[in-house]
């Protein structure tokens, strides 16, 4: 086994990239805590740390100032070319090709392969509570910290507004969201608005310790 973040500078996953995915699993963490529902926590965390591996690939470098601060953009646009040799351009596929590298058990892999923003209406009708809260945590972080799930759908809104989705169908994955965040905290001791930038600060210095 080895330390997430010896996996993150194998991979070179980009500073921020590393952020996400620490905060999406330290919301994963706090709910887990607080459901009266048995999951498999652990599988969840993984998963969360391991769910936008690839994600370089669709990654519009420009967007992020530090990168131009540092003078470090060439160095990441060489890191996203050699991405993009190995794993193919779709950022998701790459993911999951990662994920099947580092010999995760087949459920991280399922979950991490099903985690698809065009999935959640299925998700949220289904039976599968893991991939529900799957699609939850991830749905909670935005560029910079924890967001409420509005917030966030909001945020990718403006993001991703030129993207393959219609105005419609948008609103009704979004709509299938708030119904996955309305079941997950029907079996919660908490609310949504208890997980916040500070109630997970905590649980990430732990991932950071986290062997995969």
């Amino acid at each position: 086994m080895r330390k997430i973040t010896e996996i993150y500078e194998q991979y070179k996953i980009m500073p921020n990239l590393q952020k996400h995915q620490f905060r999406v699993a330290a919301v994963m963490a706090q709910i887990c805590d607080s459901l009266n529902i048995e999951v498999d926590k652990d599988t969840l965390v993984v998963t969360c740390l391991l769910h936008d591996m690839g994600n370089i690939i669709k990654s519009k470098l420009g967007y992020f100032p530090e990168f131009e601060e540092s003078n470090n953009l060439e160095y990441w646009q060489t890191v996203k070319t050699d991405y993009i040799n190995t794993y193919g351009g779709d950022e998701h596929e790459a993911t999951v090709k990662i994920i099947e590298e580092l010999g995760s058990p087949e459920r991280v892999i399922y979950l991490a392969n099903e985690n698809r923003f065009s999935y959640m209406c299925k998700h949220s009708q289904g039976e599968d509570l893991m991939q529900k809260l799957i699609h939850y945590a991830d749905g909670r972080v935005g560029p910079h910290g924890v967001l409420s799930f509005n917030e966030r759908m909001n945020d990718a809104n403006k993001r991703y507004k030129n993207d393959s989705f219609d105005n419609k169908e948008r609103d009704r994955l979004i709509n299938c969201g708030r119904d996955i965040e309305k079941y997950i905290f029907s079996h919660s001791n908490i609310k949504p608005e208890d997980i916040n930038d500070e109630s997970v600060a905590p649980m990430i210095e732990e991932l950071k310790n986290y062997s995969i």
